[in-house]
């Protein structure tokens, strides 16, 4: 599985942006695919996943702002982010896992995707 994450830029505080992952390869429909973001000097941080059933799961500072969905025909997962603020600004990354069969686990990640948050 490849990944490709798109959609960050500018914006200013208050402001939406609309992330994509997009996957290429087989079977995208058995892998939790997690947002993760990086903010200079910091740790990279989980901030939302969505599980093969499509069950969400967000870190507290964005829930009720940011809204994470799949679309498996397409080999797709979003994250909409609304109401954001200048804390928002990080390197955004997808990442897929899941556990094979064969009881390994298989991890793959996207190149990130640069969000910035600023008047």
């Amino acid at each position: 599985v490849q990944l490709q994450a798109s959609g960050g830029g500018l914006v200013q505080p208050g402001g939406s942006l609309k992330l994509s992952c997009a996957a290429s390869g087989g079977f995208f429909d058995t892998y939790t695919v997690t947002w993760y973001r990086q903010a200079p000097g910091k740790e990279r941080d989980m901030v939302a996943s969505i599980s093969t059933d499509s069950t969400p799961n967000y870190v507290d500072s964005v829930k009720g702002r940011f809204t994470i969905s799949r679309d498996n025909a397409k080999n797709m997962v979003y994250l909409q982010m609304n109401r954001l603020k200048p804390d928002d600004t990080a390197v955004y990354y997808c990442r897929a896992e899941r556990i094979t069969p064969l009881n390994k686990m298989d991890v793959y990640w996207g190149q990130g995707t640069q969000v910035t948050v600023s008047a």
